[in-house]
């Protein structure tokens, strides 16, 4: 188990299990852990959840949580629902776990948490509803690509059709659309191919937010085995780079944009279209600054074919 300090409230320390991983708009939300790990779990380039046995945890367990929090003095505002997947709790356990909030902190204002498209589409528009009233309010949904074939390829649950009729009915139902994806998704040679598709995917869906995590590889998950192999060749950060400026440029949605590249430590956050040019010229002098050679993103661990250099920070392909 991992024991992280995510709120201290009255001086005590919450217990969690796993590695924290949540959205940057949520940083000042109090943070409910439901469930341990990833109900899904089968996304190729996903190791957050590898190493952990999905279980939900007992709701007399969440409720002692929230009986602590109130009784040093909480009263958060907004609260994110963890971990991986948290809307695809059955509906029944996750209203109840909904009506609890209520019950402790009436002055909560939106309770967020991490959705896929097909933990939506299985929900009755009279569920989705209920969901609403019930104050929950962002639902942050793992896109990651704009083609379908890559989506399979990666193992993601949907489709791009699939993908807008959930935005168009939690939507409906009252609840905000934010989006994950990841530059580089699609390999070598196709980042504007995939930064076109993103672009007119999020100009016809309006996300609320847009993070976009810049692809970076792990020896500990199935796109490994397919760098082994041959089927999957990455994107250069060069490339990746190349991708954001393409995607930016072409983005006309009302949105708040945040994007990460681990390596390089480069962040593009922006409100567009306002930020839109003075964030493109920052890119346009990352992306000169940036060897035009086959350097890859931050990588964990060891890959195929990959050369270590300058003290283990950059690695290259042979």
């Amino acid at each position: 188990m991992y024991s992280y300090e995510i709120e201290r409230i009255g001086g005590k320390i919450m217990e969690y299990e796993g590695q924290i991983c949540r959205a940057p708009m949520e940083r000042a939300s109090f943070m409910l852990p439901i469930m341990v790990g990833c109900s899904y779990n089968r996304c190729k380039f996903c190791n957050l959840f590898r190493h952990l046995s999905y279980r939900e945890l007992p709701l007399a367990q969440i409720e002692e949580e929230l009986v602590r929090v109130k009784g040093v003095g909480g009263n958060p505002k907004r609260i994110f629902l963890g971990d991986g997947n948290a809307f695809a709790q059955k509906s029944a356990r996750l209203i109840q776990i909904l009506e609890m909030i209520q019950q402790y902190f009436p002055e909560c204002e939106e309770i967020n948490m991490d959705a896929t498209v097909t933990s939506i589409l299985k929900r009755s528009d009279e569920e989705l509803q209920k969901f609403g009233r019930l104050r929950v309010r962002h639902l942050y949904l793992g896109i990651e690509s704009g083609l379908d074939d890559v989506l399979a390829f990666m193992e993601k649950d949907h489709n791009q059709n699939q993908a807008y009729e959930a935005i168009r009915r939690l939507k409906q139902a009252g609840m905000v659309f934010d989006a994950h994806i990841m530059t580089g998704v699609a390999g070598k040679g196709r980042g504007m191919e995939n930064a076109g598709a993103l672009a007119e995917f999020l100009n016809q869906t309006q996300p609320s937010h847009v993070v976009n995590f810049s692809m970076f590889l792990h020896k500990e998950v199935p796109l490994y085995q397919n760098i082994l192999d041959g089927s999957f060749i990455p994107a250069s950060e060069r490339e990746n780079l190349e991708e954001e400026r393409y995607l930016l440029e072409r983005l006309d949605a009302k949105v708040l944009y945040d994007g990460f590249h681990d390596f390089i430590r480069f962040r593009v956050r922006v409100s567009l279209p306002r930020d839109k040019e003075k964030m493109l010229e920052r890119l346009e002098a990352e992306i000169c600054r940036t060897p035009n050679t086959d350097i890859y993103s931050y990588v964990q661990g060891q890959c195929p074919a990959l050369e270590k250099c300058e003290g283990g920070d950059i690695w290259k392909c042979d």
